[in-house]
């Protein structure tokens, strides 16, 4: 079962060659592509029923001991993330080919899309299965090398001028990581992480604190903390729609899960839980303050993606095993439902002609499916009973009122204000173009949607359901890998089984 652990990285990579070379074979591309993805989930669900089972699920590549060599460890959080990562972008790839975005037009050259986008998930797998720090920060970059190509698809001059201020943000978030990652092998002599929980607990305190801070500081940069968010919702509104989505549901989350590696298995209790605390706070209102401010969906959905993740940082930065399993929770949820409005909002201007509110009115009654396709997702981010996106909320709120403290408890008024926020936010978008009267582009002649965009989305959105009607058994996977977060004690043990007793 070891041998299937680089499977997720190895196939797409392996994939993007053979896209490559299959570029004058447009039907063989995408099928290569979409067997690629479905092969990578079909071994993420494998590994995370063996990592809920049996614990840990490890392999020292090419054999070289730890910690000389590279160690990919799929304990429970890691292969949660697989699964779910995998799910999402292999709906974004069937969104995108029947879209027509991986074949013509100026979105994205065929020769180019399918082997970037499989870089891309290679990059994001790798970062999800790496178990040292330096192959994390190899993780970062090929998937940032790979969004680089995909933001800039078509070279068009808005997507130049934003592209570039994603590009110089993610050098200056990776030169960060790098620094940390120096400093962290000058203090301790390695950056196999189950070795850097023995020898950081060993420095001293201010050293610790240091280190801890530079890799917090690189991480809050890619996951889009307040106040280093600015960036995100100026860059992911103009790239193509499935690009969009596929950046807002997993790259930040990326960094999310490195900051949920780092506080819990490298600085557990450390002194910046305080400032997490704070950025976390401020990053939920701040971000919904500014979805309200918007006129055009996409950019109203960065907020948004910015505002919500604050949660998991609350969650992370409260430090317990029901803050964390919240946090993990809401991590799932968010990837699936972000990603889906960003579908839905594409499919918006494929039928609009434009996701600008100020030109849009009446969908509910001309397109009632897109309709339903909106509602769903939007109130299961918002927060409304039954759905996962409550039950991730009520989770993490119960785990700040647990916790106790004036700081936890101004994060859980934080916290509901935002979902109340997020509601109207909602709220305001589906009475402004989908139930007033039709404006200018809705009463334009009717676009019918390619059906394997509105299968992909509605793929989607059945997941989102699903989160609700599995939310128990979700909760106890959410809440084992929370426990062994805490312990750190399996993660040690199935990596270097020397260390511990």
């Amino acid at each position: 079962m070891n041998a299937l652990v680089p499977l997720p990285v190895v196939v797409p990579l392996l994939g993007a060659a053979l896209a490559l070379l299959l570029a004058r074979w447009p039907a063989l591309q995408r099928t290569v592509s979409v067997a690629c993805l479905t092969a990578t989930l079909v071994v993420a669900v494998t590994l995370l029923v063996q990592a809920y089972r049996y614990g840990p699920v490890v392999v020292h590549v090419g054999g070289w001991p730890t910690p000389v060599g590279i160690v990919l460890v799929a304990d429970q959080l890691a292969a949660l993330m697989l699964v779910v990562s995998s799910a999402v972008t292999l709906c974004v790839l069937l969104y995108s080919i029947g879209q027509g975005q991986s074949e013509t037009g100026e979105s994205a050259p065929l020769t180019i899309f399918h082997p970037t986008y499989l870089v891309l998930t290679a990059g994001v797998t790798n970062a999800f299965l790496a178990g040292d720090l330096f192959n994390l920060f190899v993780g970062f970059e090929i998937l940032l090398a790979a969004s680089f190509v995909l933001i800039t698809l078509g070279g068009t001059e808005t997507r130049i001028r934003t592209g570039s201020t994603y590009v110089v943000v993610s050098i200056l978030s990776s030169m960060l990581f790098l620094t940390a990652v120096g400093l962290v092998y000058a203090a301790t002599g390695t950056l196999n992480m189950a070795q850097l929980t023995q020898r950081l607990d060993a420095l001293p305190a201010d050293v610790r604190l240091v280190l801890q801070l530079m890799l917090l500081l690189a991480f809050a940069i890619k996951a889009a903390v307040f106040p280093l968010s600015a960036w995100l919702p100026d860059s992911y509104p103009t790239a193509p729609a499935p690009v969009t989505a596929v950046f807002a549901g997993l790259l930040t989350k990326v960094g999310v899960y490195a900051i949920i590696r780092a506080e819990t298995l490298l600085f557990p209790g450390g002194r910046a839980d305080r400032i997490l605390l704070v950025a976390a706070g401020l990053t939920m209102v701040v971000g919904i303050l500014g979805a309200v401010a918007q006129s055009d969906m996409k950019r109203l959905f960065s907020f948004t993606l910015v505002s919500h993740i604050g949660y998991m940082i609350f969650g992370v930065a409260l430090g317990t095993v029901a803050g964390l399993s919240g946090a993990i929770f809401y991590v799932v949820h968010h990837i699936t439902i972000q990603t889906t409005l960003f579908l839905v909002a594409g499919l918006v201007e494929e039928r609009a002609g434009s996701t600008d509110l100020r030109r849009l009115g009446g969908l509910a009654r001309v397109a009632p499916l897109l309709g339903v396709l909106f509602f769903v997702p939007a109130m299961n981010l918002a927060g409304v009973p039954p759905f996962s996106g409550f039950l991730g909320k009520l989770g993490l709120l119960q785990a700040g009122v647990a916790a106790g403290g004036p700081l936890p408890g101004a994060l859980v008024a934080a916290g509901t204000l935002t979902s109340l926020l997020t509601l109207y936010v909602a709220s305001r978008v589906w009475n402004i173009a989908f139930w007033r009267a039709p404006r200018l582009a809705t009463a334009e002649p009717v676009v019918r949607l390619p059906a394997l965009m509105v299968g992909a989305t509605v793929a989607l959105v059945v997941l989102g359901l699903a989160l609700t009607v599995v939310a128990g058994p979700l909760f106890d996977v959410t809440g084992d890998a929370a426990a062994d977060l805490r312990d750190r004690r399996p993660y040690v043990r199935s990596v270097l089984p020397w260390l511990t007793p």
